[in-house]
């Protein structure tokens, strides 16, 4: 069960759930699912927007194909039951991951798209070349 505990509702119940499950004694796991953050969303549709630029395809393409499914299809693809079509497969949403899973998708996918397509994509402390990105992306935007 997840709780949001910025959520006054959802703060009682797990406060309530951590008791009964004291109470009982045993083994538990609590978790952490701490979001991204906004800079590595910023950073993460920047590399996938100069992906698109210089590999000639939609940024919506390469996150979807290759980000996801290609490259983090273990992150992002799941198989779930649908009434009518039986099981059927989607894809989560990157708002889905926590900080750190999003880091090692976005470290899986540089190293793939420098082996793999030819195409280097600068770490996130790398500010004049991400920079240099950025205006490159935003002029080819209509494009891509």
């Amino acid at each position: 069960m997840l709780y949001d505990l910025h959520n006054e509702l959802h703060r009682t119940a797990f406060k309530a759930r951590c008791n009964a499950l004291y109470s009982k004694g045993g083994v538990v796991e609590l978790t952490d699912r701490s979001r991204r953050t906004s800079a590595q969303n910023r950073y993460l549709h920047l590399i996938l927007g100069w992906f698109a630029v210089e590999y000639g395809e939609t940024v919506q393409y390469v996150k979807e194909e290759y980000f996801k499914r290609l490259v983090n299809s273990d992150l992002f693809v799941v198989r779930r039951p649908d009434r009518w079509m039986g099981e059927v497969t989607v894809l989560r949403s990157t708002r889905d991951l926590t900080s750190s899973e999003l880091s090692q998708a976005v470290d899986r996918f540089r190293d793939w798209s420098s082996r793999e397509a030819g195409i280097y994509l600068p770490e996130a402390n790398e500010d004049g070349m991400l920079r240099a990105i950025e205006v490159e992306v935003n002029r080819m935007s209509r494009y891509i």
